[in-house]
This record gives C-alpha cells, sequence and structure tokens, in this order.
C-alpha cells in the first residue's frame, strides 16, 4: 500500500497556492493508487518549534549523547517527524517562497530531519544519507517571478532543497512552480494554468513508482 507525507508549510493554509499544488499532485498520485494512505503534517503557522538548546548540543556533540538515547523535547519530535518520512512512499511539500528561500516554518521541519547520526552520517569523505531514496514533489508559490524570461528576482529556494535533503538521501526530487501571485488576477490564473497543464501532462506518464528525473516544471 502506497503511503504518501504531505508537508504543507503554508501559514495560510488550504487557501494558499503552494497547498493548492501539492493537493492537486496528491490527488494524481492517488488516482495512481486508490488505495494510498496519506498523512498530514501540517507545519505552518508556528505548528512545529525551531530546536532546543539540548537538542542543539547533542548535534553539536561528536559522539551520541544522553538526549539522543533518551529523547525529549526536540529531540521527541525530531524522531516523530523521521518516523513519519521513514514510513513514506512519496513526500509531498507545499511552500511559500519567503525572501527568495524557504519559509521558517520549513526551515524548522528540516532542522528536525536533518540530524546526523540518525539521517545522516557525516565521515571523511562528506555526509552520506541514511534515508532510503524516494520521490519528493515540491509545489512552489511565490509572490514574483524566479524562472523564465520574465524573471525577476533569484531562487535560493530549490537550490537550498536539493542540497539539504541530499544529505539525508533523497536526491529524486521534482519541482512545480507557480510564480507571480502577487502581480494580479489575471497573473495568477495564467500561472495557474500552466502548472495544472505541467502537472497533468507530468503525471500522465508517471508510473506508480516512478524513478523521477529531478526536472523544474513551472
Amino acid at each position: 500500500m502506497m503511503k504518501i507525507l504531505h508537508v504543507c508549510c503554508s501559514s495560510r493554509g488550504q487557501f494558499s497556492e503552494s497547498c493548492r499544488i501539492s493537493r492537486k499532485i496528491i490527488e494524481l498520485l492517488r488516482a495512481k493508487e486508490p488505495s494510498s494512505v496519506l498523512t498530514n503534517r501540517v507545519i505552518g503557522g508556528g505548528a512545529i518549534a525551531h530546536i532546543d538548546a539540548s537538542y542543539a548540543s547533542a548535534l553539536g556533540a561528536t559522539e551520541s549523547s544522553f538526549a539522543e538515547a533518551f529523547p525529549m523535547g526536540s529531540m521527541s519530535r525530531s524522531e516523530e517527524l523521521i518516523q513519519e518520512l521513514e514510513r513514506s512512499d512519496y513526500v509531498v511539500i507545499g511552500t511559500p517562497m519567503h525572501n527568495f528561500t524557504v519559509p521558517s516554518a520549513l526551515k524548522a521541519w528540516i532542522d528536525h530531519v536533518v540530524r546526523v547520526r540518525r539521517t545522516f552520517d557525516s565521515t571523511t569523505e562528506g555526509y552520506v544519507g541514511r534515508l532510503r531514496d524516494r520521490p519528493v514533489f515540491v509545489a512552489v508559490s511565490s509572490g514574483g517571478r524566479y524562472s523564465g524570461e520574465r524573471a525577476r528576482q533569484p531562487d535560493f529556494l530549490t537550490p537550498y532543497l536539493r542540497a539539504i535533503l541530499g544529505v539525508i538521501g533523497l536526491n529524486d526530487l521534482t519541482v512545480f512552480s507557480i510564480e507571480g501571485t502577487a502581480l494580479g488576477r489575471d497573473a495568477v490564473v495564467e500561472a495557474r494554468i500552466k502548472t495544472d497543464q505541467a502537472l497533468e501532462e507530468y503525471f500522465r506518464h508517471l508510473p506508480v513508482r516512478p524513478h523521477c528525473s529531478g526536472d523544474v516544471f513551472p
């Protein structure tokens, strides 16, 4: 049975464009396998606190600590979120772009799941991910445009997510975006049509358990 983890990052929740796209992705995935199980992890609006002092100290240590053996506080929440991730066959992340990069809510989730000695090892040759790779779909909404001929702002979100999720072994990343949401109703309608077409085209050819190419779709 296919298991989907949906990470919703916007403080606007279901009313956000990023959540709309991520729900569309889930709808298309479930059309491939109707018996799939969905786990919704809402992290927007401060639903996940930033890491505490005990967690930060444990991550800075060279050896496993008491906090890792007997998790409490942020360490306990970290274990909960990591286990959700481990159980999933697909991960769908719906996120806005804040100040050209990830919002603080998504950064808090990342800080909990990217954990040395648990989801990755730090070796003399670099970082080695411990998680099984699986398809990760990222639905991004941005007020301005960061791709194509009309781009007017940089994109630090996409390369950062590729790098940080790659650290823990998640390299199969595909991004869909809706850009220009702050540019007026006409721009939003145009962007929605373009994104929905890209989604329909992509998932029309997607097998139940795909090997994604890591492309980015505007």
